[in-house]
């Protein structure tokens, strides 16, 4: 009976494993929860009527969001390098460029990723195999002005990630020495 009782328990903890394997997440420090509410954030944006204040309002400052970056003049001049074909870019980035130096932008990159490993815990804990399941979403959006005025907004990125990394070791543990010791090294 006492055997008994230890099988079952060894089996009930062993189910469990999976439970200790490591979990992490990359996460952009800054206010939206999804794909579609940075996207929303960005749509009320309004060209030639929103000023910067008003982002600041919104949180959009990056003195504040660490996903925003200041871009300068020439970041933007870099970006939209058309040799000499102004007259096919849109309105807003025809202005800003012209504006010379009063042209800056905010270059915005937010990301949510969550990585879960998966698959058995002896296996992955032994380093014969190793399932790591990635899920989440990024997002990154351009806002140009001029002065204090927004001219200009664009945005893209991966509303849905789901990608699936795996490791398979067949020497497990011993896989990587080889590695550990280093290269063999010739003395003449």
């Amino acid at each position: 009976m006492a055997r008994r009782v230890l099988l079952v328990l060894g089996f009930a903890a062993l189910a469990g494993c999976a439970e200790l394997l490591p979990r992490s997440r990359a996460v952009s420090l800054e206010t939206w929860e999804s794909y579609e509410e940075a996207k929303a954030a960005i749509d009320r944006i309004k060209p030639f009527e929103t000023r910067r204040s008003e982002l600041a309002a919104q949180g959009l400052e990056p003195y504040v969001n660490p996903a925003i970056e200041i871009l300068t003049y020439s970041d933007i001049l870099q970006r939209f390098a058309v040799g000499g074909k102004l007259d096919e870019l849109e309105l807003g980035i025809r202005e800003c460029l012209a504006a010379g130096k009063a042209c800056t932008g905010y270059q915005i990159l937010v990301q949510r990723r969550y990585r879960n490993r998966i698959g058995g815990f002896w296996a992955d804990s032994f380093n014969f195999r190793r399932e790591v399941d990635i899920t989440g979403w990024s997002f990154r959006a351009l806002v140009l002005f001029v002065d204090d005025l927004v001219v200009y907004t664009l945005y893209g990125g991966q509303p849905r990630i789901h990608e699936q990394e795996i490791t398979r070791n067949p020497l497990g543990p011993l896989q990587g020495w080889g590695d550990a010791i280093g290269p063999a090294v010739i003395q003449p």
